[in-house]
């Protein structure tokens, strides 16, 4: 039934935790904090607050709650408050929220209603 190899088996490879990838799929919606120390991607909803070095919110993909990201990129739809170093708006991004940044880059037909402050960095 079991059996004894001589060749050793390795233990699968860890990705470094600043290298990691973490998707939300479209068909899922999470309520509650998401905490990530590499890249979350949102496709689905998501109702509490997110804390990543990297964000990016799919065009299907809907946040409400905080952001707080090293890097954020949105296509899709933000409802909350956000602190970003670097905050990008797409042309389909809708945005209801107090942002504070450091660069901000918002592209023709992006929407966004609330206060930006730019935070000196």
């Amino acid at each position: 039934m079991f059996s004894k190899t001589d060749t050793p088996t390795t233990a699968p490879q860890r990705v470094a935790s600043g290298d990691a990838r973490s998707v939300i799929s479209s068909d899922l919606k999470i309520v509650g904090d998401i905490t990530s120390t590499g890249s979350v991607e949102i496709h689905g909803e998501v109702e509490g607050a997110v804390n990543a070095r990297t964000l990016m919110i799919g065009a299907e993909g809907r946040l409400n709650g905080q952001i707080t990201a090293e890097t954020l990129d949105v296509r899709g739809t933000v409802d909350g408050h956000i602190a970003a170093g670097v905050f990008t708006l797409r042309s389909a991004s809708v945005v209801t929220a107090d942002v504070n940044y450091v660069s901000v880059v918002i592209e023709s037909g992006a929407q966004i209603d609330g206060h930006l402050t730019r935070i000196k960095g």
